[in-house]
């Protein structure tokens, strides 16, 4: 765990060894007690929690710890609650809150015609400002001997699915694509307070995610990404340039076939689940922009020893020559990961990762 490192990484300096950084799998309690000997569970209070969770990040060598601020909140009451499927240990995430807290919006002409400035208004961005910074300092305080963050999950996509949830999503989109697209264009522009109020912040690192596709890829046209998401990404990301800030880039999914594009927004670098092709992204942009992924959870969960050897060795001959590569499980490591194979593949990254 380096700061020295994971900026290295991010800068495209060579360090030592190979960066490295986790999702979820500091609240992986069965994972982190065997790791740190801390007694934690899921229903061990926050505070403890979060010093068993920080302990482990420090165990495992994080070098970057990945954190946003912005997400739903901004939307208040006015969004759509989808619930939400057992992830953390102990169930502790579940909601079944469809029908109390549903979609808002009952027809496809509502979110055609949304204005989210009339919904929203205008933010306080000298409060907003400071809330990045808090939220920064908070992060380098639980994780102090790793790169930190503060960034926005509902940067565009994310954020349709935040408000409209995914059956109103699509079906608006399906009945006019153009009048969602104009849609859209009004959302970046009352979103674009938060990326101006990012820039202002003093932090020198920052996370933009967006789902913008599916794990089979686009279901969107891509046409219509061209025309109506990434102008938005350059709009976004432009006062965050002027401002020298280092941006990484978050998708779930498949998004091999937008790299170039999302490339030419002007990101930094490049987070990515195992779906997304990362030699072709290496090959491309390994010279010029960072990666962090794309081991396979998947093969944690339920495969082999020789698999797990093997799928590291599979992104370490990928990454490992290039200097902004980090080592991931992209798609996380859930509490339901086997434990021995958790620490199998903790063995094996450390047996590679120098170089």
């Amino acid at each position: 765990m380096s700061v020295e490192i994971g900026m290295a990484a991010l800068t495209l300096k060579t360090a030592p060894r190979v960066a490295r950084t986790e999702y979820s799998a500091e609240r992986h309690w069965d994972l982190v007690k065997a790791v740190t000997g801390i007694e934690v569970t899921p229903h061990s209070t926050p505070e403890e929690q979060q010093a068993a969770s920080s302990a482990f990040v420090k165990a495992w060598d994080y070098d970057y710890v990945w954190s946003i601020l912005i997400y739903n909140q901004i939307f208040g009451d006015l969004r759509t609650s989808m619930g939400h499927a057992v992830y953390d240990a102990g169930g502790t995430d579940f909601r079944d809150d469809r029908a109390a807290h549903g979609c808002p919006f009952k027809t496809p002409e509502e979110v055609l015609d949304f204005d989210p400035w009339k919904a929203y208004g205008k933010i306080d961005h000298a409060k907003t400002v400071k809330e990045f910074e808090d939220h920064y300092k908070s992060q380098c305080e639980k994780y102090p001997n790793a790169v930190n963050s503060t960034g926005i999950y509902v940067t565009c996509i994310s954020g349709f699915i935040e408000i409209f949830g995914w059956d109103m999503f699509l079906l608006a989109a399906g009945v006019d694509l153009q009048r969602f697209g104009q849609m859209a264009n009004r959302y970046a522009s009352w979103m674009q307070q938060y990326f101006d109020a990012l820039a202002d912040c003093n932090v020198p690192v920052v996370m933009i995610h967006d789902d913008i596709v599916w794990t089979s890829g686009a279901f969107m046209p891509p046409a219509w990404y061209r025309e109506f998401v990434f102008p938005n990404y350059k709009k976004y990301f432009a006062p965050l340039h002027d401002a020298k800030k280092i941006i990484l880039y978050t998708s779930d999914g498949c998004y091999s076939e937008f790299i170039d594009d999302i490339a030419g927004c002007g990101i930094s670098g490049f987070v990515l689940e195992p779906t997304t092709d990362m030699a072709y992204m290496a090959k491309r942009y390994g010279k010029t922009h960072f990666f962090q992924g794309n081991a396979d959870t998947r093969i944690l969960l339920s495969g082999t020893k020789q698999d797990i050897y093997n799928e590291v060795k599979r992104c370490m001959d990928i990454g490992k020559q290039y200097p902004g590569f980090f080592m991931t499980v992209g798609n996380h490591i859930p509490s339901n990961t086997p434990v021995d194979a958790a620490l199998y593949y903790d063995e094996v990254v450390r047996q590679m990762s120098k170089r």
